[in-house]
């Protein structure tokens, strides 16, 4: 799923209120999953000047990159966290890492070979789900029509809970970003 996808639907499933620290907490949990993948693919395309077919043909399968997103995209890890937020009743720490959980379970369904091991550090395994978000070989056509659907339904239920102004115009910014993302993946793949 297209990160823009994991903010909106993290943000409607558990930011309340949807502003503030809250919102905060709930966004950063849904961003982290792929951070690491935009600060390595920016820092090897943009300031390294790495092509995009080595970044993205071999430096995204390296070891040395897998395991950063082992890390990171680890339930284990995630899980650790929303119970430690349980454990010491920290509501913040709590909704980051259930976003963050749910980021990573929508993720574990639709990646289609290019997965990652998530139950690090117990385990290498890569589930290599049959569907895939960007892949029409593996059905992302029908995947990016729940996706929008998903994504609108959410900025709908985001917009009825009050946000200010500028919080619409974000929600409305990555519902776009969505759109246009889910539209270059089933034009290119």
């Amino acid at each position: 799923m297209n990160t823009p996808a994991h903010l909106l639907i993290g943000a409607a499933a558990f930011a309340r209120p949807s502003y503030g620290r809250t919102l905060r907490a709930v966004l950063i949990g849904s961003v982290l999953p792929d951070l690491s993948l935009y600060l390595m693919a920016g820092v090897s395309l943009f300031i390294l000047n790495i092509p995009e077919q080595v970044v993205f043909g071999q430096l995204y399968y390296s070891d040395a990159w897998q395991t950063v997103f082992a890390i990171d995209n680890s339930f284990l890890v995630w899980g650790l966290a929303l119970g430690v937020g349980v454990w010491l009743r920290a509501r913040l720490l709590v909704l980051g890492a259930s976003a963050g959980l749910l980021h990573l379970g929508t993720d574990f369904l639709l990646h289609a070979g290019d997965g990652r091991a998530q139950f690090w550090p117990l385990s290498n395994w890569v589930f290599h789900s049959p569907i895939s978000y960007w892949d029409s070989a593996h059905h992302a056509q029908w995947v990016v029509l729940v996706s929008i659907t998903a994504c609108a339904v959410s900025y709908i239920a985001l917009w009825r809970r009050g946000l200010t102004l500028p919080t619409k115009i974000f929600f409305a910014a990555l519902l776009a970003a969505e759109v246009w993302v889910a539209r270059q993946w089933l034009l290119f793949f």
